[in-house]
């Protein structure tokens, strides 16, 4: 019998990366691998992106992009999130592009820089207000970043933002805002060589927004950012699938050694279900560590494989039905799975 375990399916993967880049050429292709490639495995997901169309990744901040480069990745890497303690002086050296959103920013990596100039990408902020300069704010960091540029510690390698996919009314105003916010720079005399603002959502449906490079994230890990489009309907392939052994059947009800310690979603339960012996069954509770199934009158037995979710192609829930079940995104039900449940990578 085996154990309760997360298996990643890396030609699905390959499969996603090379759709999406090819739907977007001859804009660049970044894949996203933050949250540890979204709960999939940082290092593998990393290499296999590179090996399907994508040019450079990205992750939130330095020590993963210091741990990508350690593993041998010698592609561009983006790092954008950055505290008053991050070892900027680590990043340089490794040749970690640089998000930038405020002026402390450029004078601490300014000051980091020593052998070589440190490659920047400056973000203005256009709704979404995760990060990023405020409009008032941004000519004071456009000026700061060409004054080290012009002292040779930094190079302005990019201008870029974030949409908020709150609607297509609201990207295509980001997107003018942006625009402005570009205009603005140049006529500061910044005008570097890059632009990018699109990720998943606009990369797909809004062309206008993919600029010179689209910063693709769950979408290639098989999951659409869309309500009214699944994966499927994409083009795309779920990577991910959790599964785990039967271990006890008593009285109709299947109990499973997983449970919302490994990421299951608690919330789920009395919605969710689980595909075993051919067809799917209800789940009837989700404690910390263990799941019961409503098996009455079917054949489930002890050892028998439950796939929590999966690809679909066979009946299987997918990771956007869980969603769906949990009232939350696919993002999250895939993000959250636990470090604890070893990862089986096949293709």
């Amino acid at each position: 019998m085996t154990a309760p375990r997360i298996e990643i399916d890396l030609a699905a993967f390959r499969h996603n990366v090379a759709t999406l880049s090819s739907l977007v050429a001859p804009s660049r292709t970044m894949l996203a691998v933050k949250a540890n490639a979204y709960g999939h495995g940082l290092v593998p997901l990393a290499f296999a992106a590179l090996e399907s169309g994508a040019d450079s990744l990205a992750v939130l901040e330095i020590p993963a992009a210091l741990e990508l480069r350690r593993a041998g990745i010698t592609a561009p890497l983006f790092a954008w999130l950055h505290g008053p303690g991050a070892d900027f002086a680590a990043a340089v050296d490794a040749g970690i592009d640089l998000g930038v959103s405020a002026t402390w920013q450029v004078e601490a990596i300014a000051a980091a820089a020593h052998s070589v100039p440190a490659r920047i990408h400056l973000k203005v902020d256009t709704g979404l207000h995760r990060n990023g300069a405020n409009p008032e704010d941004w000519p004071a960091l456009v000026d700061a970043a060409l004054a080290a540029e012009r002292a040779g510690r930094v190079e302005i390698s990019a201008l870029w933002s974030h949409l908020a996919d709150a609607s297509p009314e609201d990207d295509a105003a980001a997107l003018t805002l942006f625009q402005e916010s570009v205009a603005v720079a140049a006529a500061r005399g910044c005008t570097p060589p890059l632009l990018h603002l699109a990720a998943s959502s606009a990369g797909i449906r809004m062309p206008a927004a993919r600029l010179g490079l689209v910063r693709f994230g769950i979408a290639a890990y098989g999951i659409s950012p869309f309500d009214d489009e699944t994966a499927r309907d994409l083009g795309l392939r779920p990577v991910m699938s959790v599964r785990a052994p039967v271990a006890a059947v008593d009285g109709g009800v299947a109990s499973l050694s997983i449970g919302s310690a490994d990421g299951i979603p608690a919330p789920a339960a009395g919605r969710a279900q689980a595909w075993v012996a051919g067809s799917r069954h209800p789940i009837v509770e989700i404690g910390i560590d263990s799941l019961s199934l409503d098996v009455a009158g079917s054949t489930v037995a002890v050892g028998d494989e439950v796939v929590l979710f999966g690809s679909g192609d066979d009946g299987e829930p997918t990771a956007e039905e869980w969603a769906d079940w949990a009232d939350t995104i696919g993002d999250e039900i895939v993000a959250r799975a636990s470090e604890r449940l070893p990862r089986v990578y096949r293709g």
